[in-house]
């Protein structure tokens, strides 16, 4: 699941990851792209592909599990069956319980990988004079000037659009299964529905954490050239300089990958699923 979602959605990710970082050098999602196409080429949509292969799948693979989990912790606190269905505000909830877990594997990986992303601009700006064009390099440097907490910047806002996202996440993915399954069971649906219902559950995360996605991606990339404030401080600092809207900055591109990257993870992770407890029911 985490690999369809990477492979979907990664250029679209970079160009949000981009725009948030460094607003003023782009005037939109168009301008974004072509500017990137022309100084580093077709590769630069896919900078930081490596950390985001590795940082979804970890979080997926521990998300989920610990959905499963969680659910069960549900159902203790409602008082209900092991084998009870949940709501689906009962299911959001296991959601957002489980992302706390899955945001601590989650920040170390997507600060390289957002690193890498707008190294390209880091460099452009004067912020950092040599920058760093490979995984192990940024996991080096950041080894060498911060020691391993350093891989933990902006893990208290990974936190706050993690927790809430995740209810939205799950919440509007079941609901949305609940409406096109129409009272028939949720498991029988087939592709396009799954689709629908992933993109639907990711659009509702990105509208409702967007702001706080922004400020996490701007303490990750601009702590490379020295000391970064915390959360409300950069938060603080972005509303007071550049206004309420530069939190929006690669809304777009964000909704785009939303879609398209969180329909392919539900899709794969359904199907898949489906496929391993088959063959686990076989023997």
């Amino acid at each position: 699941g985490g690999t369809a979602c990477v492979v979907t959605g990664q250029p679209f990710d970079t160009a949000k990851v981009k725009m948030q970082t460094f607003p003023e050098m782009y005037k939109g999602v168009v301008d974004c792209f072509m500017k990137t196409y022309k100084q580093v080429g077709l590769r630069g949509f896919y900078k930081g592909t490596t950390p985001a292969l590795v940082a979804n799948i970890a979080e997926n693979s521990v998300l989920f599990m610990c959905y499963g989990f969680c659910q069960q912790i549900v159902r203790k606190i409602v008082g209900v069956d092991r084998k009870t269905k949940l709501s689906d505000l009962q299911s959001a909830a296991a959601g957002s319980f489980a992302s706390a877990f899955a945001a601590l594997v989650l920040c170390p990986t997507e600060l390289v990988k957002c690193r890498l992303q707008a190294m390209h601009e880091m460099q452009l700006s004067g912020r950092v004079l040599h920058g760093h064009s490979t995984v192990w390099a940024v996991v080096k440097g950041v080894l060498q000037k911060d020691g391993p907490f350093g891989f933990y910047r902006g893990l208290s806002s990974t936190l706050l659009r993690e927790v809430p996202g995740y209810f939205f996440f799950f919440g509007g993915y079941e609901l949305s299964r609940t409406f096109f399954a129409s009272g028939r069971p949720k498991e029988e649906l087939g592709p396009i529905p799954l689709i629908l219902s992933g993109g639907f559950g990711g659009s509702l995360l990105w509208i409702a954490v967007y702001p706080v996605d922004c400020v996490k991606s701007r303490i990750q990339v601009l702590s490379m050239a020295g000391k970064q404030a915390g959360f409300m401080g950069t938060f603080a600092s972005i509303v007071r300089n550049e206004g309420v809207f530069a939190l929006y900055s690669g809304l777009k591109p964000t909704m785009i990958r939303a879609f398209l990257a969180n329909g392919a993870l539900f899709l794969a992770y359904e199907y898949s699923r489906k496929l391993m407890m088959n063959q686990i029911e076989s023997y």
